[in-house]
Order: structure tokens, then sequence, then C-alpha cells
């Protein structure tokens, strides 16, 4: 199943924990567009299959405009041979999610969106230096609801410092009683080139310790199947169907074209790096220079790829299909390893497929370079 991400670097304002590329000057909406079609065109022939799903990520998509989404959908079903049933999501910010900016996004034909709450705190959604209330964030899923949006994933970020076990089960609870399709739980990252970054080094931003993080994932995961949803990913739950099918793909090793500034693409063999800077990127497409790096994988690379990402889903590693693709058998050479993370509950293995359990996802990517393969 091939995807399309594209990546739309701007947003109005940085949020203190965001190390994904984008910028705050919007001076260059139109051109960056219009670059972004170009690139389109340009790489019409990097997946020859249909186009299941599209993607609008940053950043933040929901500063687009009607005209320029329409211009890069048009672009794509140009040049790819695009599903009519193509799950098409788009990632939106709370406060530009008014009644007429929906109207417009279900015209354009975006069937999925992907709310950034993060939190219904207030007071830590300025500490975030998040432009939306809580209040905004309850009236856009409203909005969302009565403009007929149908599939609606919430994002929401726990292990917040001094935002305990209590204030994130409110935050979980209030987000569950909307009744979306589908949840997205993130432990806060503190990435050292944000703001956070900074003021940990400067001892003034302490993290909830490890302890507290563990809890308040563990009864994400008890409190949203109570509530109807299944954990799919580490990260993800939805109720049944409404599965992201386009993360799906990431994670099931599909191939995947992504266009615009800072973008990554994968074409079952290499993987390709857009330049992560606006002006630079522009330069490049209007040149007809290159605006990617390319680095080949080998087949342990990519072996240990699928470990990574099949690793972090609720299915696993099929390991016939695993022995059967690369010619390597993972349970013969990690036994002794695999033998001790099962018993000390970290991972199980049923019907040949081997996946983690709720504790082995806490420290899921740390398992899977252990299991991972040497060159």
């Amino acid at each position: 199943m091939a995807g399309i991400y594209i990546h739309i670097p701007f947003c109005r304002q940085a949020c203190h924990y965001c190390d994904f590329h984008f910028s705050t000057n919007l001076s260059r909406e139109s051109e960056i567009v219009q670059a972004i079609c170009h690139e389109i065109d340009d790489r019409s022939d990097y997946v020859n299959e249909r186009i299941e799903t599209i993607y609008f990520g940053g950043g933040t998509p929901s500063i687009l405009s009607a005209n320029c989404l329409n211009e890069i959908l048009a672009a794509i079903k140009k040049s790819f041979e695009v599903s009519s049933s193509a799950e098409i999501t788009l990632e939106a910010n709370p406060e530009d999610l008014d009644k007429a900016k929906l109207r417009e996004l279900r015209l354009s034909g975006v069937n999925r969106l992907s709310i950034g709450f993060q939190t219904f705190s207030d007071a830590k959604l300025k500490w975030m230096n998040r432009i939306h209330s809580s209040e905004e964030a309850l009236k856009s899923f409203h909005n969302a609801r009565e403009s007929g949006f149908d599939n609606i994933s919430v994002d929401l970020i726990y292990a917040l410092p001094d935002h305990g076990l209590d204030a994130w089960m409110k935050d979980l609870q209030l987000a569950a009683s909307f009744n979306p399709e589908h949840i997205s739980i993130y432990g806060l990252t503190i990435e050292e080139r944000t703001v956070f970054g900074k003021r940990k080094i400067s001892g003034l931003l302490i993290e909830e310790p490890e302890e507290m993080a563990a809890e308040q994932y563990l009864q994400t995961i008890e409190v949203l199947e109570a509530n109807g949803y299944k954990q799919y990913e580490v990260s993800n739950f939805a109720k049944p169907g409404f599965e992201s099918k386009h993360n799906s793909s990431y994670w099931a090793g599909d191939k995947y074209l992504g266009v615009g500034p800072g973008a990554h693409s994968f074409d079952g063999r290499s993987r390709q790096f857009n330049v992560r800077n606006n002006a630079k990127y522009l330069k490049a497409i209007s040149a007809n220079s290159s605006y990617h790096e390319s680095e080949e994988l080998s087949k342990s690379q990519i072996a240990n790829e699928r470990i990574l990402t099949r690793l972090r889903t609720s299915s696993g590693i099929d390991l016939e299909k695993f022995k059967s693709d690369f010619e390597l058998n993972l349970l013969a050479e990690h036994q002794e390893l695999i033998e001790q993370l099962r018993k000390q509950n970290f991972l199980k293995i049923k019907e040949q497929n081997l996946f983690l359990t709720s504790t082995g996802f806490l420290v899921a990517d740390e398992i899977a370079l252990k299991l991972f393969f040497d060159e």
C-alpha cells in the first residue's frame, strides 16, 4: 500500500518542545506550495503503485489556504493514480478549525483529521507555547463533527512535568469522552535544539521521573481499552477499523514518497532525505538541482528496520515471513536474549508472531536494538 506524505513547513509560532522542521515566516507559503507541486511532478515515477493514503504533516498543515491545499491535491492526482477511497489526513491545530475552514477541507477531499490537543490544562498549554486554549480544543472537535468528519484522531502528551497521574487521567478521560475514532499519545521528549532543551541544560526544566511516565503510559492502555480503543502501535489507539492507514504503512515497510522541505521517502531499497531548509529547497527546485540525499540500504539494514517498526505494533514480527524475506532466523540468532526477554515479560511468541507486551512497549526501541543483525 503506497502513500504520499506532504510536509508543510509553517507554524504560527514555535511550540517549546518541537524539533520538526518549520518556519514561522508565512510570507513564502505560495512559493513553497508551487515548489511542492513541482517536486510531485518531478518524482511521478518514484512510486509505481496506486496511492492509497495521502498525509499532510508539518509544521501546521491547517494553516494552508483552501487554494493551496487544492493545488497540491490536484498535482498528486495528475502525477499518480489515486484510489477513489484513499485516506487523506490533515494535521490541524484547534485554533484553525472554524466551521468555514472545515467546510473547505471537506470540499477539498480531506476525510481524516488529526487534531493536536496535547492537554486540557490551560496553564500547561501556555507553558508549551501552544496558541489554543482548552475551550478552543473542545470547540474545534465539535465543529469537526458538525461539519461531517467521522474519522478524527486527537493527540495528547503525557509525562509533562508537574502534571501527575491524576491530571493525566483527567486529560485522557476527557478526550475519550468525545469518542474520537483515534487517539495518539506521546511522552514529552526534550530535544536539545528546542526551548525546552535549552531550559534543561540550564537547569530550569526537570523532566518527569521515568517511573511516573511509565505509570501514566500503562494506565493509559487500561483506560483506553476500557473505552473501546485497541492499541495497535506503541503510541496509537483506535476504534475497530479506524487505525491510521498511512502510519500503518510505515510500520509495514511499504513504499512512500515524501515531498516538501525536510520530508523523507522510502522505495523499499533506499531512503531519501529532502533538504531541511525552506530557502535552500526553493533554490534547488528553481535551479532544477538536487534537493535531497539518498542512502542505499543493505539487506541487514532493511531487516533491522523491519524489526524496529514491526516491534512497535501490537501484531509484532511474523517470524516465518521475516525468515523468508531476509533468509535470517531471528529466533535462532537471538535465542538466549529472546528467552530472557520472555521470562521478564517484555515479549511473547504466539502463532509464529513475536510481539511486545505493554511493559515491553515502554522500551521498544531498546529491545529492537538488541535484536538487530550486524552488517
